[in-house]
């Protein structure tokens, strides 16, 4: 089906551009014209900026149900108390109503693709299989990260052994390698959640399925004084040890590196999904992404899960991430609007190997909205630093995926929001720590 959209101004890969409609055939852009005249059957969006959706890059999405449990913990206390016992009473069915809650706040918030780092496996592939219904059902594109993870510390329903975990996350990849929104990524889990051999096998299945692996590291002090008791060695030198450092690696968080592994990533051209927003929730500290991106690691953002931040908007995290280099660095210049809305959108669909976050023929239709009558938008000075310091999420009036139209007006068209809303608070009542 071929859908001409015509706002009021288009951003393209050279900037906002007025007077263009977006021609959308088969889940791609197929052109970026001027608007001569309105058709029959165009979409008019008049008043509106059309923007590439952003990419959240990480997340735990079950994690949304347990929102306001673990606030005001550190990360040991939230991982004890909160994580890993409510974790426990979640059942299929409430895995499947957590990602549909969490894909439904991110696809209002504008997120069109979500990395959804799951593991709560239950010996099998039926619970992932659930996510994956869901994001189908809610309209958002999903890359799942299949968590591969042995720590024995872990609850019973984490852990798999390391030919389980393989053949189980081969099976998901073969069931979905032509989905045309979903995407099957290994992940093991983190340098203490995944033994040498699990992480090497998440790597192999990378390097097999010629896709990207994630895995979470130095996300506190705490990762590195183990890794060097139990390995000899500091989480990127580690990983680096063992081989896998490098295009296809997606290191989630990184707040704890030092010069040398900063040049080292670099170097061997890994990826980071950085998550402000959680590593100020939890107290972890601030990654270095200046140097980082200097160092030519390549960038996307993510929110992390929703009890770890607790909102799910990928603008959000463009404007921590720019506030927070310039708070530790003490320069008001430190990282530019331009730069954190690129790492949001562009270079997170690029990180993923996705051909998505911006508008250009080719390009994956994943497209957002916003009313640029919003008082947020307003002086309309700069529309794009407007959009990354000053937007309001009630601007977001509209979200294309894969071409297909899933927020109209500010809603959602393909759940029933306040069905959605009370199934959550059904399964979460009486819940507190």
């Amino acid at each position: 089906m071929i859908s001409r959209l015509a706002p009021e101004l288009v951003l393209t890969e050279t900037g906002l551009a007025s007077g263009r409609v977006v021609t959308i055939d088969g889940g791609r852009i197929a052109s970026i014209e001027p608007l001569e005249r309105l058709r029959p059957g165009d979409v008019a969006l008049a008043g509106k900026a059309l923007l590439p959706g952003t990419v959240n890059a990480h997340c735990h999405t079950f994690q949304s149900l347990l929102r306001g449990l673990g606030d005001d913990l550190d990360f040991m206390g939230w991982r004890d108390r909160v994580l890993y016992p409510f974790s426990q009473r979640l059942s299929r069915r409430a895995i499947a109503l957590g990602a549909s809650f969490a894909f439904a706040e991110m696809l209002l918030h504008g997120a069109t693709t979500c990395v959804d780092f799951f593991y709560l496996q239950d010996d099998g592939n039926e619970n992932a299989e659930a996510v994956i219904e869901a994001a189908r059902a809610v309209g958002i594109r999903l890359v799942l990260a299949r968590a591969m993870y042995d720590w024995e510390g872990a609850p019973a329903r984490y852990r798999e052994t390391v030919a389980d975990a393989t053949r189980r996350t081969r099976e998901l990849m073969t069931a979905h390698r032509r989905a045309e929104t979903t995407l099957i990524q290994p992940a093991p889990h983190s340098p203490h959640g995944a033994s040498p051999a699990m992480i090497r096998a998440g790597w192999e299945l990378a390097e097999d399925e010629d896709t990207r692996f994630h895995i979470h590291v130095a996300e506190g002090q705490y990762e590195g004084e183990r890794t060097r008791r139990e390995h000899g060695a500091t989480p990127i030198r580690y990983l680096d040890g063992l081989g896998v450092l490098g295009p296809r690696m997606i290191g989630v968080h990184c707040v704890w590196l030092d010069d040398e592994e900063v040049r080292l990533m670099g170097a061997r051209r890994a990826a980071l999904a950085y998550c402000p927003s959680s590593n100020m929730f939890l107290g972890d500290g601030i990654t270095r992404v200046p140097e980082l991106l200097a160092a030519g690691v390549r960038v996307a953002l993510g929110t992390d899960g929703g009890c770890t931040n607790n909102r799910l908007s990928v603008f959000e995290e463009m404007r921590m991430t720019s506030l927070l280099q310039r708070v530790r660095l003490l320069d008001g210049g430190a990282i530019d609007a331009a730069t954190v809305f690129g790492l949001g959108t562009r270079s997170g669909a690029e990180v993923l190997g996705l051909e998505a976050g911006v508008l250009a023929p080719g390009a994956l239709a994943d497209l957002v909205a916003v009313d640029l009558d919003d008082a947020s938008l307003h002086p309309r000075t700069d529309v794009l630093k407007s959009i990354v310091y000053a937007m309001s999420p009630r601007a977001v009036t509209d979200v294309w995926v894969h071409g297909r139209r899933v927020v109209a007006r500010g809603r959602l068209v393909t759940v029933d929001a306040g069905a959605l809303l009370a199934s959550v608070r059904e399964v979460t009542r009486g819940w507190s720590i």
